[in-house]
């Protein structure tokens, strides 16, 4: 399998979703602003999706997708198949019961996760109302999480790439055509989530038949593989929610911010999303199957030389879209979401996090592929520990940064705190011998930077006075970004060429 087509598969397909979830986040902006409701809906739909990120696709995604790999490739697809129904049995009915106990005590969880609101009562009120109608939605996307980590394991990677497109357009529907439809408009944010992890699900099942690993439902509480599963995720719970829990103190900081601020860093988020999702989560799936394929076979040389083209590819990548974001953040946000109730001082506040965020992307990314080298191995205790350690370091950021520099201190806390888990995991992998550096790194990184200076100074010269992105219809803004951003990018992939890069460097084999 070559992996970088199977990456250039994955990141097309995420690229039309996360294209569209611009979209459908300039829809929200234009509709509904960013204000009190949308900061309900937002703290609203945040707890199901860090349930997901806890337990669906983060926690279960790294005990099961290596366990399932390594019985795929020792015991066959038969033994495989007894796994994926034991474990899709226990799935199912332990997210039945989430989404159960969610919806009835959602007015203790909004108190707990988002209590600045409780000043406003209306405002409390609204989000109990959304969290009721969001929190099933767990139930849909755990199970899609286990779908997508069959499928990539059987290399069907575009599959679970192109899933989130059908969350985009339900989200899309239901704020541009079934808004007004109801009393509270906001609600139908809360409907679209629902009805997008329902649409995602009933999406992959056909795939998995075409495979023969449709789940059939087997209750054994003993069965080995199940356990395994178990036992991995009890620290990879660890060390997920560590994440999740900082991103909920970001939330409960945000909540006591002025209004909005839930809201603009959201927004600032979706935007880091785009190359973090496109980049990061692409090379992270096509990584873990065969990084296991060659733990199990024993071949630690093309283990470190896999890490090594991550890393390397990563940089390529994620440097420059750190750069855009920094740099032309006031051109992004105005043209992606300034209309109708967004406003210009919306977009200076989403632009000031951008900033923020931006420091911390290529951590953020490295993490990605970093981690993966220990999952591989069934070694989830290593990223558990430098996780808890990251959280702690964290909130002393957000402390430190929230009263000088309000929301967008705590993206700068965020970001930091992604670059310090990325150095502790790469120093891991050294001291562990897991990964060898590959000669030609000093060199490497001088060209990237001579780049990527090029790529800065085509951006500051031609971005243009601020007013220009802050009055303009929506189609101006577009005529100016395309070919700033075009620009820069030719800038930058253009001294790449000149310094001696070629596509065919990249090119690499997997399992």
């Amino acid at each position: 399998m070559n992996l970088l087509k199977a990456l250039a598969h994955t990141s097309g397909m995420t690229l039309l979703s996360r294209i569209l979830g611009f979209i459908r986040d300039a829809a929200v902006a234009g509709v509904f602003g960013a204000g009190g409701l949308t900061d309900a809906f937002f703290v609203a739909f945040r707890i199901p999706n860090l349930l997901r990120r806890l337990f669906a696709e983060g926690a279960f995604s790294q005990a099961f997708v290596p366990i399932l790999a390594s019985a795929k490739a020792r015991d066959g697809e038969e033994a495989a198949h007894r796994l994926v129904d034991h474990v899709a049995t226990a799935l199912t009915a332990a997210v039945l019961l989430t989404s159960a106990l969610g919806v009835v005590f959602a007015p203790q969880v909004v108190w707990i996760t988002a209590p600045g609101f409780e000043a406003d009562p209306a405002k409390f009120a609204v989000t109990i109302q959304l969290l009721r109608i969001t929190f099933p939605y767990i139930f849909f996307i755990a199970l899609v999480s286990l779908a997508a980590g069959v499928l990539n394991t059987w290399n069907r990677f575009w599959v679970p790439a192109f899933t989130p497109v059908l969350l985009n357009l339900s989200f899309l529907f239901f704020t541009l055509v079934a808004a007004p439809w109801f009393d509270q408009p906001i609600m139908a944010l809360a409907w679209g989530a629902l009805v997008g992890g329902a649409l995602q699900l009933l999406f992959q099942w056909p795939f998995l038949r075409s495979i023969r690993m449709l789940p059939r439902l087997r209750w054994n509480l003993h069965e080995p593989g199940l356990l395994r599963v178990l036992k991995l995720m009890g620290p990879a719970v660890i060390g997920v929610s560590v994440g999740q829990i900082s991103l909920l103190i970001s939330t409960i900081f945000a909540s006591y911010l002025p209004t909005g601020s839930v809201s603009w860093l959201f927004y600032a988020d979706r935007l880091m999303e785009f190359p973090a999702g496109l980049l990061g989560a692409a090379l992270g799936t096509v990584l873990l199957p065969s990084l296991v394929s060659h733990h199990v076979a024993g071949d630690e040389a093309r283990y470190s030389d896999l890490l090594d083209w991550g890393l390397r590819l990563t940089l390529v990548l994620t440097l420059p879209a750190a750069v855009a974001l920094a740099v032309a953040g006031t051109p992004l946000v105005s043209t992606l979401f300034f209309r109708g109730a967004f406003l210009p001082h919306d977009v200076l506040m989403v632009r000031n996090a951008l900033m923020a965020y931006s420091l911390g992307l290529t951590g953020l990314i490295a993490v990605k592929i970093l981690a993966p080298g220990f999952y591989a191995r069934q070694d989830i205790k290593t990223p558990v520990k430098i996780a808890i350690l990251v959280l702690g370091v964290t909130q002393v950021m957000n402390f430190l940064f929230m009263i000088p520099f309000q929301h967008a201190g705590l993206a700068l806390a965020t970001g930091l705190g992604a670059c310090l888990n990325a150095s502790l995991l790469y120093r891991g992998l050294r001291r562990r011998n897991l990964y060898h550096p590959r000669p030609g790194w000093g060199l490497f990184l001088l060209k990237l930077a001579v780049a990527l200076g090029v790529m800065g100074t085509v951006l500051a010269l031609f971005e243009g006075e601020q007013a220009r992105w802050l009055t303009g219809t929506s189609l101006q803004h577009v005529t100016y970004l395309v070919p700033l951003l075009a620009a820069a990018a030719s800038a930058y992939f253009g001294m790449l060429w000149l310094l001696g890069f070629r596509l065919k460097d990249f090119s690499k084999s997997g399992a």
